[in-house]
């Protein structure tokens, strides 16, 4: 049987980029069960609670739902468990200098295979807050708005 080749998009955390300012992302491997593998192959994880954290030099991804396999049975995975992320040592101390700097925090950004290995983005960011949201949404909506009165104009001067 060939080797999968490409990337497979399961799960992306869109929430992420409205509720954090992103300063860096980082690709990490993920420690899974069989019954897990079979589950986000069937494209089924959510992202939206999860987040990660360095503890004795090693990374941890909480919080993330990966619901049980539905033809497991009593080799069933816990749908929310800690589960261990592969980085680079180099990577690790960056993001533990990064983290404990203060203000910041890794949350989980997109859940992928990558020739056929599960893959998460994980990005330290910080939060952002009530009036920097909003100032966003309007920043995009006047942006959006110029480029529609550009369009029209164009259309016009045809």
């Amino acid at each position: 049987m060939p080797r999968e080749r490409g990337e497979t998009v399961v799960a992306t955390n869109r929430r992420a980029r409205h509720d954090y300012d992103i300063d860096k992302t980082y690709e990490a491997g993920l420690v899974l069960t069989g019954t897990e593998v079979k589950s986000l192959r069937q494209g089924r994880a959510n992202l939206t609670d999860g987040y990660a954290y360095v503890d004795g030099g090693e990374v941890f991804l909480d919080s993330v739902h990966i619901p049980e396999y539905s033809q497991g049975h009593w080799t069933n995975h816990a749908s929310k468990r800690t589960r261990k992320l592969l980085l680079h040592k180099e990577e690790i101390i960056k993001i533990s200098h990064a983290v404990s700097a203060g203000g910041y925090t890794l949350i989980p950004m997109k859940l992928y295979f990558s020739d056929g290995r599960a893959k998460v983005e994980i990005a330290v960011a910080k939060g952002k807050r009530e009036y920097e949201k909003r100032q966003t949404i309007r920043e995009r909506e006047d942006k959006r708005e110029a480029e529609r009165a550009m369009r029209s104009k164009n259309r016009l001067g045809d």
